[in-house]
């Protein structure tokens, strides 16, 4: 017996169409690293390209031309954390565009370019002090007349670090940044990029020409108004009836206060439901609130299952769906929907609807 993961394409299609009208006149990219959040890039890059996204982000160069081969040719593929030199040729090849983060990656990629300009965009540091040029490192560059020589790049982007809270000052000082680092000469002609999900939903201040949604797309917060995206079913494996005082699970980390219905349900933390969620969590059945009780191990987690006598072996709960989305599993573990998103494992028997 497995657990069941329904991916719905057709949801993440409609939660692209929302923000790219939210956007306009800005074009909506669609970000697709971590194999499009957990979820497949393979099924999803295709309905967001079928749905109207004509540029796609990724982390790694190697997902990048690997997103190539799925979507052929026409779509722009960046990919976020640059590549080496050596990566270059194949890049160009496929029309990968890499996004260069510092003055050493600028350099490099200048060497690379032999036979013909290589297409790229620069990341810089609006204040997030993670990746991209900081206003000095960029200045000196673009001091030197012979900085780009080799490159043509497009797109000037950078990430916000506080998107998540409209109120964070620091939204409007990464804006402040972003705007005078981008008014040198040398980058007027190129697009800019400053927001993802939570930087789109700000405002159009932040927009600039192009957003990059990413957990947007796929039901995460802080858009508010995505269609739920997937679904995660578990199979009952086993039922039982356990005493007042009697534990459940390693450690004995739950004992029942009073006589209790125990399931065990086939999926654990080896299937991303992260070990923290143990005695928080909670699955549904027929609309039931069935907490999980113990620790989740990893195979396996046991749910209280008192309020529901019609349960069985071979019956299925809800992890996610209707009743519960990936942002309240989320809060259960004291994390956020990514960390949910991406650690959907593989054992899952995935379906696409």
């Amino acid at each position: 017996m497995r657990a069941t993961l329904t991916i719905h394409t057709a949801a993440i299609a409609e939660n692209w169409r929302r923000l790219a009208a939210l956007a306009e006149p800005a074009e909506c990219a669609a970000v697709v690293k971590a194999d499009a959040y957990g979820l497949g890039a393979a099924l999803v890059a295709p309905a967001l390209r079928a749905a109207g996204a004509r540029t796609f982000f990724t982390a790694l160069a190697e997902e990048a031309l690997a997103l190539r081969d799925i979507l052929g040719d026409g779509p722009a593929i960046y990919c976020f954390n640059g590549a080496t030199a050596e990566d270059a040729r194949d890049l160009a090849a496929a029309d990968v565009r890499p996004v260069l983060n510092s003055p050493a990656q600028v350099a490099a990629f200048r060497v690379a370019a032999r036979d013909a300009p290589l297409t790229c965009a620069l990341q810089l540091d609006s204040g997030m002090n993670r990746l991209g040029m900081e206003a000095d490192e960029l200045s000196a560059l673009l001091d030197d007349p012979a900085a780009l020589d080799g490159l043509a790049p497009d797109l000037a982007l950078s990430h916000l670090a506080c998107a998540d809270d409209p109120a964070d000052l620091m939204n409007r000082a990464q804006l402040a940044s972003f705007e005078a680092m981008t008014a040198h000469p040398r980058l007027a002609r190129l697009r800019r990029s400053l927001a993802a999900t939570g930087g789109a939903l700000l405002g159009p201040a932040w927009r600039f020409d192009m957003v990059r949604p990413g957990v947007g797309l796929y039901g995460g917060l802080p858009f508010r108004e995505a269609e739920r995206v997937v679904d995660l079913e578990a199979p009952v494996i086993q039922l039982r009836d356990v005493a007042k005082g009697e534990a459940v699970g390693y450690g004995g980390a739950w004992v029942a206060d009073a006589p209790a219905r125990v399931a065990t349900i086939a999926a654990g933390y080896a299937d991303g439901l992260i070990r923290a969620m143990g005695g928080r969590a909670r699955a549904f059945h027929k609309g039931r609130a069935l907490p999980v009780i113990g620790r989740v191990s990893m195979d396996l987690l046991t749910i209280d299952a008192t309020v529901a006598p019609d349960l069985g072996p071979g019956d299925m709960v809800s992890l996610l769906g209707p009743d519960q989305g990936v942002d309240a599993l989320a809060a259960a573990a004291g994390t956020i929907g990514y960390e949910i998103l991406t650690a959907l494992g593989a054992r899952y028997a995935r379906r696409c609807v």
